[in-house]
């Protein structure tokens, strides 16, 4: 994967940052954004610094953010030829009935819409000439998840854009998603802070996802291994959604 250059969003810790710990191990550039500027510089070191790894802080659903981000990856490593949408929040948690409507408008500008710009915009850069997308879902996107209903129904539709793209950029583009489920990270620790046991007992592999568990599967989809792979959506969950419940 020398000669690929890839951007990963929401990368200065958790999974988007071993998603791009896999990529520079394989000799890929990459290019990590995110909203702390500091956090980034400090990711940036760490995968090898410049010449290896780019940091541009801003906001995914910042038209600005993501077109400046190409622009500088297009003068530091050259065309973008992978993209990993790894940016997704989740500000509110209840059920639907008493969900804040202008919540649930951020996360479907966040987790919906800015992703599909931030196709447009590698595109633009350099991906039209053939290359490789993957979007983090999530299992709450494929199952039920009280608490975080309305953060799984983005990731559902995550899912759909997903395939809707697979199909229109065909054949040079391919276009995939993972579906995690309770990675050991910081934007997940409600889900599992004080109770780690008792989450980790629902899952058949008695173990809660790591990093990099996600990160090899997404190191996968975008390798030449996976090139006749497109649209699909690989659940990565210990195999917690055979309960038919995420908890």
């Amino acid at each position: 994967m020398a000669d690929q250059v890839a951007i990963v969003t929401g990368a200065s810790r958790g999974i988007g940052f071993a998603i791009a710990q896999r990529f520079v191990a394989q000799g890929t550039k990459v290019a990590i954004t995110g909203r702390d500027a500091d956090a980034l510089a400090a990711a940036v070191k760490e995968l090898g610094g410049p010449g290896v790894a780019l940091g541009v802080a801003g906001k995914g659903d910042d038209a600005g953010h993501r077109a400046a981000v190409i622009d500088q990856v297009n003068d530091a490593f050259g065309p973008v030829t992978t993209l990993i949408n790894n940016i997704g929040i989740n500000p509110a948690y209840g059920p639907l009935a008493q969900l804040d409507l202008n919540a649930a408008r951020k996360m479907a500008e966040v987790n919906l819409i800015g992703t599909l710009g931030w196709v447009q915009e590698a595109l633009r850069g350099g991906l039209a000439g053939g290359g490789s997308v993957v979007n983090i879902s999530s299992v709450s996107g494929v199952r039920p998840a009280p608490g975080i209903a309305f953060y799984g129904t983005t990731k559902a539709a995550l899912i759909h854009l997903t395939e809707e793209l697979a199909v229109e950029l065909a054949p040079k583009i391919r276009v995939n998603a993972v579906a995690p489920a309770v990675v050991k990270t910081r934007f997940a620790a409600a889900l599992f802070e004080g109770r780690e046991e008792q989450v980790t007992a629902t899952y058949p592999l008695k173990r809660l996802g790591a990093p990099e568990d996600v990160a090899g599967a997404v190191a996968f989809l975008c390798s030449p291994d996976a090139s006749w792979i497109t649209g699909q959506t690989i659940v990565i969950d210990g195999g917690v959604t055979l309960s038919g419940v995420v908890e």
